[in-house]
């Protein structure tokens, strides 16, 4: 059972979620002391505002509002504010169960490899009927949990071993692909990881929910560090630099979720696991690289490594004729320029399955952005050296050109979506603690679910 949650116990006290236009009607439903007690404290129901019922043998229930979020934020909170180790049964009323115990959940959540965590949290019993939303929670806490391990922790091998315990634990089946076979295959990713000391390899996961599904691949960018390689980062830079395969922890958090809800799907799970780090056999700008597309790339900056991962991941991808390719990257800051660090930037070429996840990440309350693959800037990435540069020489644009960049990589008519996340929570907010984040699983989830829907629709129609 996750931190937060529990199974049903005798001692849970009562939990009402309301909202402003409900409050009237809850007080007047309350024994009259306790509606004096919350009209006497100034309680609104504002969104995460909570308050303690006092009864005659101590405490005996809590209020919390919900303003107008329909999300699980709300409810973020309150395994931290309540008091340590009790335990809640949420009420019938405005609340809604999935996403309270979501929201329950990813507050609760505390990175613990390498610290205590003092004061137990408050509890929820689990309601009947949210065993998707527990499925979700774990899912995203276990990439929030490989996103915080310190990279002397996880480093490619150890990403790689992450892949095949999920693909152990559902039934899938896994591959690692490293060596001589990886220079072959995937030479650009065997070039970004040859100046560590910990060898790069392709981690594979291959999943059937359905025979006649349709194929989504899942590539995710899994540098476990990145010191920027000779074209090194400032220490200011490189100091979260851990979180640098967050795309990978994300897309394996969306198979896991894919996986635990049985989604009707064949699935295509590809982690680019490397370490960028400086050597002698590390690579230099000007090097011109080759990839399994087959198109040479000068390197114009060895700080632009994760576009180099995901370039072979991406052409592997569409070797097997997916339905959709979906890749996931901490890519650019110009992206966080763009958008700050709570919006995942969005592009791709089909508008399709690009409104199908903008009004998942809607739904989801895991909100999405989409920004142009603007096509006056691909000439941006030429050079007289090779068939592209790894990056442009205008200062402008980053995101874009690094979505162009990979554009080149996927074959016209594949449906493909990338996204560019930040993968971190810079401070602590209500279901969101410091740390490392899986942005836009639960949005990927839903639109992969839709996209199964409709298929089996199709089909028989």
């Amino acid at each position: 059972m996750l931190e937060g949650l529990t199974a049903a116990v005798s001692h849970a006290l009562p939990l009402h979620a309301v909202r402003p236009e409900g409050l009237a009607r809850l007080l007047d439903g309350m024994p009259s002391s306790a509606a004096a007690f919350l009209r006497g404290c100034g309680f609104t129901a504002r969104a995460g505002e909570h308050a303690l019922l006092p009864g005659p043998d101590g405490l005996a229930g809590a209020v919390v509002g919900l303003g107008q979020d329909q999300g699980p934020w709300a409810y973020g909170g309150l395994s931290r504010a309540l008091p340590a180790g009790s335990a809640w049964r949420l009420l019938p009323g405005d609340g809604d169960a999935a996403q309270a115990t979501l929201g329950w959940a990813l507050g609760a959540y505390r990175p613990r490899r390498h610290k205590s965590v003092n004061g137990a949290p408050a509890l929820l019993e689990v309601p009947a009927g949210t065993e998707s939303a527990v499925a979700m929670a774990e899912a995203i806490c276990a990439a929030r949990d490989l996103i915080n391990a310190p990279a002397a922790d996880l480093g490619p091998v150890e990403l790689g071993e992450a892949v095949a315990t999920l693909a152990a634990r559902h039934g899938a089946t896994s591959e690692i692909i490293a060596g001589d076979a990886l220079a072959q295959g995937f030479p650009a990713i065997a070039a970004v990881g040859g100046g560590s000391p910990r060898p790069p390899r392709v981690a594979m996961l291959r999943w059937t929910g359905a025979e006649d599904g349709p194929l989504i691949a899942l590539c995710g960018k899994g540098v476990c560090f990145d010191t920027g390689g000779l074209d090194l980062k400032p220490p200011s830079g490189m100091l979260r630099m851990k979180k640098d395969m967050g795309g990978a922890a994300i897309a394996l958090a969306v198979a896991d979720a894919v996986m635990r809800s049985a989604l009707p799907v064949r699935l295509l799970l590809l982690i680019g696991a490397v370490e960028n780090s400086i050597s002698g056999t590390a690579m230099r700008p000007m090097d011109v690289l080759p990839t399994r597309k087959g198109l040479k790339v000068e390197i114009g900056n060895t700080d632009a490594e994760g576009r180099l991962v995901l370039c072979d991941l991406l052409t592997y991808a569409a070797e097997q004729s997916p339905t959709a390719i979906i890749d996931v990257a901490t890519l650019t800051g110009a992206a966080r320029v763009a958008l700050g660090p709570d919006l995942p930037a969005l592009f791709s070429n089909d508008d399709s399955l690009a409104e199908a996840l903008l009004a998942a990440g809607v739904a989801m309350h895991d909100p999405i952005w989409r920004l142009p693959l603007h096509d006056g800037y691909d000439s941006w990435l030429d050079t007289p050296f090779a068939d592209l540069c790894n990056v442009a020489q205008k200062p402008m644009a980053g995101a874009v050109v690094a979505a162009l960049f990979l554009r080149r990589f996927v074959p016209p008519g594949t449906g493909w979506a990338h996204l560019d996340v930040y993968a971190w929570n810079d401070s602590t907010r209500p279901g969101r603690p410091e740390g490392g984040e899986a942005q836009c699983t639960r949005a990927i989830h839903a639109m992969i679910a839709k996209m199964a829907q409709n298929h089996h629709l199709a089909a028989r129609a």
